[in-house]
C-alpha cells in the first residue's frame, strides 16, 4: 500500500501542514482513520493529533476552510467542525494518569510519545505525519500494523493496568472484536476476564453505547460471545448471560438457549440494520431460565416466557437506561413471536388473523422477520419448512387486510358519539363500549364499517349502562 498516495487523495490535508508551519507546531493524523485506511474501511471521520494547543490549531484551520462553527471542549482541549462531509476531532498531545475510583483521567500537557502512550489498542496507535518534511511517514511505536495484519485485538501496555485505568475499554475490546472480525490476544482477554467487576465504576450509559455499537457489528455473536466467554455479561447484562445452559428440545433451534438466541441475533442481522428488532431478538427468550419445566414424553417446555419476557422489558430497558421511547416496541415482539407460527393449521380462524393483524400493527413485519430468524435448526429441510409455514401465514394476513381493511384498526364509532348518546362522561364505561365494537369486529360478528359497527353500538348499549347502573 502506497501510504502517501492514500494522504494525497484528500488535497485539503496540505492546508493542514501550512497551518502547522506558520503556528511551529507538529499534526499527525491519528487513531481511528489511520487505522480504517489499513483496513480498507469507509473514512469519514478523522482525528488530528497537535503537539500542541489542539483548539487553537482546530481555529485556525476552520478559518482558512471558511468556517465558523467550531466547538471547543476547554475541559478536555479538543475541538470539532465539519468540513464537506467529514468530520474534524483536534486534541492537542496529552499524558494521562487515573485514580482507583474513576475512569476520568489527570491530563497533563504531553509529547507525541505521551499520547501515542496514552491509548488503548495497538490497532489505535498508529498515527500519520502531515508535518512538511516527514509528510505522509507512518509511526507505528507498537507495531499496530502487524496485529491489523494478524487481526488481533492487543492493548498497546500491559493489559492489566490498562483495564485497571479505564474498565470501559474491556467492552471497547469486545466491540472492535465484533465491529471488525478480529481476535483478543490472550493475555488482553485474560485481563478483560479478571478486571470485569470494575465496569462497575463505568457509567450505565457509556457501557450501554458499547454494548449497542456490538449489537450494531456485522455479525454481533462474535462480541456477545466474547463478553459471555470472559465473563464480562455476567456483570453487564446478566439476564442474557443466564441463558447458558438452559437446555431445550432442538426442533429447529439449538439445544442451548444462549447459543440459539446468538443466531437469531445474526440472522436477523444479515436482513436488518434496525438495533431495536436486533435487541428484541436478543430479548425473544430471556424468560426461558424462569418458565423452564420438564413434562414427561416431551421435555423441557417453557410455557408463558413470551409474556414474561415481555413483563421484563421495562426492568431491563430501565436498568440500561434504554431509550423508552423505544419499549413497547421491544415489549410487543417479545410476546409476539410465537403467535404466527400458531395460525398455519388451515382451521385458524379470519377473527385470530385479525387479531394477530391488531395486535402486531404496523411491525407485523418486522414481527415475521424475528420469527424467521428464530429458525436455527441446521436441517435444511426443517428450516425450509417453517419459512414456508410462515408465508402460510403472511399470505392469510394479506387476504384479511384485502377483504377487512385493518389497517387503521379501531372502533368506527367514537368515543365523543358513545358519550353524547348514552349520556355519559368520559370514563372507563366509554372505552369499555368501545373495546366491545372492536372485539365483535375482530370476531367477525359485523364488518368494519361504521353502519354495521353504530347499529351494534345501539344493541348493546343498554347492556352496558344497565350494569353500570347496579354497581
Amino acid at each position: 500500500m502506497n501510504l502517501k498516495n492514500q494522504i494525497y487523495d484528500y488535497q485539503f490535508l496540505n492546508l493542514f501542514t501550512d497551518v502547522a508551519e506558520n503556528l511551529k507546531v507538529d499534526i499527525y493524523l491519528v487513531g481511528g482513520f489511520v487505522r480504517d485506511i489499513f483496513l480498507d474501511r469507509k473514512k469519514n471521520e478523522f482525528d488530528f493529533l497537535v503537539i500542541g494547543d489542539g483548539p487553537k490549531f482546530a481555529k485556525e484551520v476552520a478559518t482558512k476552510f471558511g468556517i465558523d462553527d467550531v466547538v471547543i471542549y476547554k475541559n478536555f482541549g479538543t475541538a470539532h467542525f465539519k468540513y464537506l462531509n467529514y468530520d474534524f476531532e483536534f486534541v492537542g498531545a496529552r499524558k494521562e494518569s487515573y485514580k482507583k475510583n474513576s475512569r476520568n483521567p489527570k491530563v497533563e500537557i504531553g509529547t507525541l510519545d505521551d499520547d501515542l502512550n496514552r491509548r488503548d489498542f495497538t490497532i489505535n496507535t498508529l498515527a500519520i505525519s502531515l508535518n512538511k518534511n516527514t509528510f505522509g511517514d507512518l509511526i507505528d511505536k507498537f507495531n499496530g500494523l502487524d496485529d491489523i495484519k494478524n487481526k488481533l485485538i492487543k492493548t498497546a501496555n500491559d493489559p492489566e493496568k490498562t483495564f485497571d485505568d479505564d474498565p470501559l475499554r474491556i467492552m471497547r475490546a469486545f466491540r472492535f472484536a465484533s465491529q471488525l472480525n478480529f481476535n483478543i490476544e490472550e493475555n488482553t482477554f485474560n485481563a478483560a476476564s479478571k478486571m470485569a467487576e470494575r465496569l462497575k465504576i463505568v457509567s450505565q450509559e457509556r457501557i450501554t453505547d458499547e454494548f449497542l455499537k456490538i449489537l450494531t457489528s456485522p455479525k454481533p455473536s462474535i462480541g456477545l460471545n466474547l463478553l459471555f466467554q470472559s465473563g464480562v455479561l455476567k456483570v453487564i447484562f446478566p439476564e442474557v448471560h443466564n441463558l447458558a445452559g438452559v437446555e431445550q428440545r432442538k426442533d429447529f433451534h439449538h439445544k442451548d438457549v444462549f447459543y440459539h438466541t446468538l443466531m437469531v441475533v445474526d440472522n436477523i442481522s444479515n436482513v436488518t440494520e434496525n438495533v431495536w428488532l436486533r435487541f428484541a431478538a436478543l430479548m425473544h427468550d430471556i424468560a426461558k431460565p424462569q418458565t423452564k419445566r420438564f413434562v414427561d414424553g416431551v421435555g423441557w417446555t417453557f410455557h408463558g416466557h413470551e409474556d414474561l419476557g415481555a413483563k421484563m422489558m421495562k426492568p431491563i430497558f430501565e436498568k440500561l437506561k434504554l431509550p423508552l421511547t423505544q419499549l413497547d416496541y421491544v415489549e410487543k415482539l417479545v410476546r409476539l413471536h410465537l403467535r404466527p407460527i400458531a395460525l398455519v393449521d388451515e382451521q385458524v380462524t379470519d377473527s385470530a388473523i385479525r387479531r394477530l393483524i391488531v395486535q402486531a400493527g404496523e411491525d407485523l413485519e418486522d414481527l415475521i422477520t424475528l420469527c424467521r430468524a428464530d429458525i436455527t435448526s441446521k436441517n435444511q429441510a426443517k428450516v425450509s419448512k417453517y419459512l414456508e409455514n410462515y408465508e402460510i401465514v403472511m399470505q392469510k394476513v394479506r387476504d384479511v387486510k384485502e377483504r377487512d381493511q385493518l389497517r387503521a384498526f379501531q372502533s368506527p364509532v367514537r368515543g365523543d358519539e358513545i358519550m353524547r348518546i348514552c349520556n355519559i362522561p368520559p370514563s372507563k364505561l366509554v372505552g369499555e363500549i368501545k373495546t366491545a365494537i372492536e372485539e365483535a369486529i375482530l370476531d367477525g360478528i359485523i364488518g368494519n364499517n361504521y353502519e354495521e359497527a353504530f347499529q351494534y353500538f345501539l344493541s348493546i348499549k343498554d347492556k352496558f349502562l344497565n350494569s353500570k347502573k347496579n354497581i
